[in-house]
Parts: C-alpha cells; structure tokens; sequence
C-alpha cells in the first residue's frame, strides 16, 4: 500500500521537515520577544516615621514612582491610602511598628494586600488631621519618596503654645505698645543690655532635621543632632536672662521648611533670628566657625555662594510638598530683604564672630554674606553661624563633646548681649 502523501514528502525530503521546525520555532520566540513583560511591582525599601507637635511625616522610601490615592473617615477618624502596583513586603510591614504610643496624631497603622497590586494603609488617628500626600523625586542619599504629612486642623499657635509651657508672658496679647527710647540709664559694662521697654525675643533656628541630617562627618555624627543639642544649651541660657525670651523653630528631630522657620520667627515678633550649622566640605582639612549674613549683591567669596547653595537645597533633601499654597507665599515674603535688615544683621554677625573667635578658630576673619533663603525675613537681623566643620574629624569631635557645645552657646549669647548693649530695641507692636 503507498504511503500518505504527507509521510511520503517527510521521508524523502528531511531537510525541508527540519527548516519548517525552526522556522516555527523561531516565530514563537519572536513573539514572546516582543510580547510586553508583566509589569514589575514597585519595592518599598525604608519607612521612616518623623512625629512632632506640629504634624507627624510618614515616609516611604521605594524605588519608582509610586501612584497612590486617598481618603479620610470620621467617627472614628481615619486616612485611607491605596497605593497601586505594589505588594505588601516585610519592609513595609515595619511601619507597624513605627507608630510609637506618644505620637500626637496617630494611634496606630494597619497594613494590608486590599486587592491584587494594590496595598492599603489606614492610619487610626487621634484627632482630625488635614493630609498632604505627596510624592519626591530622588535627592541626596534618597531613591523615590512617597510622603504623608498629617497637620492638625486646628493649627498650633506658637504664642499660645509657649504661654502654656510657662515659657511666655501674656505681653503680646496685649495691645500694641507705643513706640518708645530706651529710658536713659547709668552707662554699663559691655555685654550688658540697656534697660528697655520690653522683653527681647529670639528665634534660634537649629538647621536641617527629620528627613534631612545635614552634613555627617566620618564618626558618623549628624549635624541635625549637634546643632539641635547646641540650640537647647543656648535656649536655657537666654531663658535665664531677666529680659530675654526665645523660641526654637524645631525642638525635636522633625523637618521644617526653610520659609516655614522664617513664618514661625515673623510670628512671635522675634527681634533676631539666629540659624544654627555645622558645615561639612569636600576636603576633611577644612576648620574653624564662621557667621553668615544676607547678601542683595551676591556671595562675598565663592566659598560662601557654595555654601549657601548647599543649605538652600535643605527642602529637597528634607522634602517639601511644592503643591501648596504656602509655596507661593514664600516665595513672596523672602524677595522682602531690606538693606536696614542686612545692616542689622552684619552688626549682629560682627558681634558674635567676635566671641565665637575665642573658643575656635575662625575660618573667615570677618561676617560673610550669601543668598540664604532662611535668612531672608524682611523685618528681623538674622545671622547662620557655623559652628565648626563637622566633617573635619578633631573639629567633629569638638562638637560632639558637652563641654564644647556649653562654650558655644555661652558665646553666642555673649554676642547677643552686645549686640543689644549696643543697639537696644525699641518698643514695636504685633506684626501682620
């Protein structure tokens, strides 16, 4: 019997059965090529958690931009989060954890796979907040951020605050006073303010915090956390003058915006505001302390434009929510530098290089000025004093130790005092 035609062709021609086999093959491969892969999940790698009076941050740290949408309950109140194209891994979990009992606006976060690709958060809250979620693109040491700040409704006043800490008199509650001279008084030895017609009040301003360290130097000390333990020394001492008062524009280890710690300062009619650094450069041979001033004609010498880039760029690394409204307020109060501001403060800066001088080398002999954004308040003398080079190792050992960081703050408030001795305040009403 013959054989079917098709066995037939097979049999006698083994070639062409080989090429069709390949060429079949091939096309699947082709297609499986060009056929789109299954979208990768995003990857939560950190999760940090920064609480303070002012508002708690909830950040989560990943590896692409995460598309995330939101809610908020009442009865109780709660935020809902949906985060799309990510799965629940261990990382995120540790949020949990996190949520530490004396956080003033979470009592506790449930983390869970709502649905296929779709991780939900519900923060358990304990009071009504008003959430800005937000996401940053990489800086510094960072991959993709995604950002929760949960604010208060009911905003805090910095006032009310301070008088409810016995940290402040009821003085400004009261109508504006007149504007008045200092009485005339028998002269005094220098660094002795005049007698005045009202209380002083400066702001100190340790830099950085929360999101952002600052620089950190080889022993792996952050500068957020030395120029904060310098402000509190230096809170204390002023708190012991008959006449001073002071308010810290952050108290804890939480981030705030550069034209935020300008707002709190205008807030309280503060009088000087004093920036807190501790400088780190590309070379661990550089030393000594420096003060700062604003500039409205450029950087007095290239080292000081670099710096003041450097500490402008503190909002992107500590992240700042560019969506809101007060972004554009800022960037209306800080083009209001007058030149009685600058003057003032060179005055100031004069004074306190002048006796930080005695207790570290000075980098610069003289007050140099920069663009700094956080020196820019229209209406108060602000200096940023560098405290030494943290990224020097003899120098980061001097800011570490207790005893250094007394005689710091002890100098500055010297500086503060002849300042005062020298320029005493007038009486001024409550700003806008």
């Amino acid at each position: 019997m013959p054989r079917p035609p098709a066995l037939r062709s097979q049999s006698l021609n083994p070639r062409g059965a080989r090429r069709r086999v390949l060429l079949q093959a091939g096309g699947t491969l082709l297609i499986s090529l060009l056929a789109p892969l299954p979208a990768r999940a995003a990857q939560i790698l950190a999760v940090r958690v920064w609480p303070s009076d002012e508002y708690t941050r909830v950040t989560l740290e990943n590896d692409s931009n995460l598309k995330v949408s939101h809610f908020t309950i009442s009865d109780p109140e709660r935020l809902v989060v949906d985060i799309e194209d990510l799965d629940l891994n261990p990382t995120l979990k540790e949020l949990v954890a996190k949520i530490q009992p004396n956080d003033p606006y979470i009592r506790q976060v449930r983390v869970g796979q709502n649905r296929p690709g779709v991780v939900r958060l519900v923060f358990d809250l304990k009071a009504e907040i008003r959430p800005q979620v937000f996401t940053l693109a990489p800086a510094g040491q960072y991959k993709h951020r995604l950002v929760f700040d949960l604010y208060p409704v009911q905003e805090l006043d910095p006032i009310a605050e301070l008088i409810k800490k016995g940290q402040w008199s009821d003085e400004l509650a009261q109508p504006p006073l007149a504007e008045a001279k200092p009485e005339a008084a028998a002269p005094k030895p220098p660094g002795t303010p005049q007698q005045t017609t009202r209380m002083i009040t400066i702001a100190l301003d340790p830099g950085h915090g929360g999101e952002d360290p600052g620089a950190i130097g080889r022993g792996g000390s952050r500068e957020k956390d030395v120029v904060l333990a310098i402000a509190r020394r230096l809170k204390r001492k002023i708190e012991e003058q008959p006449n001073m008062r002071v308010m810290l524009t952050r108290d804890a280890d939480y981030f705030v915006p550069l034209h935020v710690r300008v707002q709190k300062a205008r807030k309280v009619q503060a009088d000087l505001f004093v920036s807190i650094h501790a400088d780190a450069f590309v070379q661990p041979t550089a030393r000594g302390a420096s003060v700062f001033a604003l500039s409205e004609k450029g950087a007095s010498s290239t080292a000081a434009r670099w710096l003041a880039s450097k500490e402008n760029a503190a909002d992107l690394i500590g992240g700042v929510n560019i969506q809101t409204k007060d972004r554009q307020l800022a960037s209306v109060l800080l083009d209001l530098s007058t030149t009685a501001q600058i003057s003032d403060s060179l005055k100031l800066g004069r004074e306190v290089l002048g006796e930080i001088g005695g207790i570290n080398k000075l980098h610069k002999g003289a007050v140099e000025q920069a663009g700094f954004a956080v020196l820019k308040a229209p209406d108060i003398p602000s200096i940023l004093i560098e405290t030494a080079f943290i990224s020097n190792p003899e120098e980061e050992a001097k800011l570490t130790d207790e005893r250094y960081q007394e005689r710091m703050a002890t100098a500055i408030l010297n500086g503060i005092r002849k300042y005062f001795a020298r320029n005493p305040p007038l009486a001024k009403g409550r700003m806008t």
